[in-house]
């Protein structure tokens, strides 16, 4: 069973997130209003996988909150959520040490994906966003290093249940990477990544 802490001030969004994460299965979600009501939470229970909190709730004041929260909880994963998307969101939340950030417009599939994949200890960032980071340079710009190690036994023909068992992850998960790996890249589909990566001198 994975649990989550949901914090935001928002009542509806909060149930909302609930119903939709308890009918997928599998979830056990506990929620909370604020930052302060949230770290009580987590002080006084054990064992959440995930934390999601709203970006401008009531004691967040932003990232100050967000490294108050992977402060309190260290080894497990925080992750930010917002209506809005703060200029430079996406390279702030990473480098504070976050699981991801989640803009509260995806669809209710792609957040119950987003909220599975992050409990999982993977990073978890919209594609629109990557994409507005500067480019640095690197011909791999916004393929976090599991991702590069999924690709790289893609271009070893690898299928997702072998790249699961060889890096001790679940295939839904490996599932999850080649999908956005295929869209980062622009890919059609898992053997167009591998082809486009090696003519990228990626993998």
């Amino acid at each position: 069973m994975t649990r989550v802490l949901i914090a935001d001030d928002h009542d509806l969004l909060r149930d909302v997130l609930r119903s939709y994460l308890e009918a997928e299965g599998g979830f056990s979600v506990v929620t909370a209003a604020d930052l302060p009501s949230a770290l009580e939470l987590v002080a006084g229970e054990e064992g959440f996988d995930l934390l999601l909190l709203d970006y401008a709730m009531p004691g967040m004041n932003g990232f100050d909150g967000l490294a108050k929260a992977i402060a309190a909880v260290p080894g497990t994963p925080v992750a930010l959520m917002s209506g809005m998307a703060p200029v430079g969101v996406a390279e702030k939340v990473l480098a504070c040490g976050a699981a991801g950030f989640l803009p509260k417009t995806l669809p209710a599939r792609s957040v119950v994906n987003a909220i599975r994949f992050m409990a999982a200890g993977e990073t978890y960032m919209p594609l629109d966003m990557i994409r507005q980071q500067p480019d640095q340079g690197s011909p791999d710009i916004g393929l976090s290093p599991r991702e590069r190690e999924v690709l790289s036994r893609l271009c070893e023909g690898l299928a997702n249940k072998e790249i699961a068992r060889d890096l001790g992850l679940r295939e839904p998960t490996i599932k999850l990477h080649v999908k956005t790996i295929c869209r980062k890249l622009g890919a059609r589909n898992r053997t167009h990544a591998a082809m486009l990566a090696r003519e990228r001198a990626l993998c």
